[in-house]
């Protein structure tokens, strides 16, 4: 029998402190629903990174995020939805990210060129989406809506076992 999905929806302002806080609390939503520590780790991480993307991005600085966890016989799926406005420049370049992380099968890879790439920087990584697609083992996709930007990762992980 499957369970039903467990989510949670949170609507703020985020901002540095603000992002610790909300990765301890995702943290310890993951551990109750995933029991491998290494996948909770990069679960976080997701969620992190996503985060202070909208901090750095957001135009009006509010940010809709949204943790479903699906779980299922043998797997479960966890998916990260993050929604917040943005300029005209940041949408272009977020649809560029997008862009190249398609053109490339492996997520590793690309990660790699986008890390070379990124060390020619002087202003920010521009590894966050990259960084989730490879380390956090996620599928992403994105939607624009006028400045409404969406983004969703998501990822299968192994079911819980019951106690």
């Amino acid at each position: 029998m499957t369970e039903t999905p467990t989510a949670f929806e949170l609507t703020f302002r985020p901002n540095v402190e603000l992002i610790s806080i909300v990765r301890r609390f995702v943290s310890d939503f993951y551990e109750r629903m995933i029991e491998d520590r290494d996948t909770v780790s990069r679960m976080a991480l997701a969620t992190h990174e996503l985060l202070e993307n909208a901090v750095k991005y957001a135009s009006d600085g509010v940010t809709f995020l949204s943790i479903t966890f699906e779980p299922g016989e043998t797997s479960s799926t966890v998916s990260i939805r993050l929604v917040n406005r943005a300029n005209a420049e940041h949408i272009a370049a977020l649809a560029t990210i997008f862009e190249e992380m398609s053109r490339h099968d492996d997520p590793f890879a690309y990660y790699q060129i986008a890390m070379a790439r990124s060390a020619k920087r002087k202003v920010g990584s521009g590894l966050g989406l990259v960084r989730v697609r490879a380390e956090g083992e996620m599928t992403m996709s994105h939607t624009i809506e006028d400045d409404r930007v969406t983004i969703l990762a998501q990822t299968t992980v192994a079911a819980r076992r019951s106690a």
